[in-house]
């Protein structure tokens, strides 16, 4: 087993329980596994299971990181409206603040989140809520 493996295997979702899979199809996730999992590597802390929209798409984009243009030398196909994304926490927080956050996915989101954005904020735009 690698040290990454350790690292991601117990980690925990904002509700305190067994962190679920973001996206596969895009594949998503700071280690490229379909979670968002994070670790000392991860300095961007891509912990929020966010669907993207289009206006998070452009806010993002606006601020500096365009997530929806193909980069085909990095793999990346450019996200769409309805993809699921590890994004990050400040990213998410900051868009939430100006009032275009992306619907996020609870069992999802890493616990690791919580030390950057409230739960409260999270569960205002929360689709896994029942």
């Amino acid at each position: 087993m690698s040290g990454r493996e350790t690292e991601t295997e117990t980690q925990r979702n904002v509700l305190g329980e067994a962190l679920e899979t973001c996206s596969t199809s895009p594949l998503t996730g700071f280690y490229r596994d379909g979670c968002c999992n994070t670790g000392a590597g991860d300095h961007g802390v891509h912990t929020v299971c966010a669907e993207m929209t289009a206006e998070f798409l452009a806010f993002s984009k606006y601020v500096g990181n365009d997530l929806s243009t193909p980069r085909p030398e990095f793999g990346f196909a450019g996200l769409k409206p309805g993809d699921r994304w590890c994004v990050c926490a400040a990213r998410w927080y900051q868009a939430y603040d100006e009032g275009c956050p992306a619907p996020v996915f609870l069992r999802a989101t890493n616990e690791a989140t919580l030390a950057i954005v409230p739960l409260a904020a999270l569960k205002e735009c929360a689709r896994d809520l029942s």
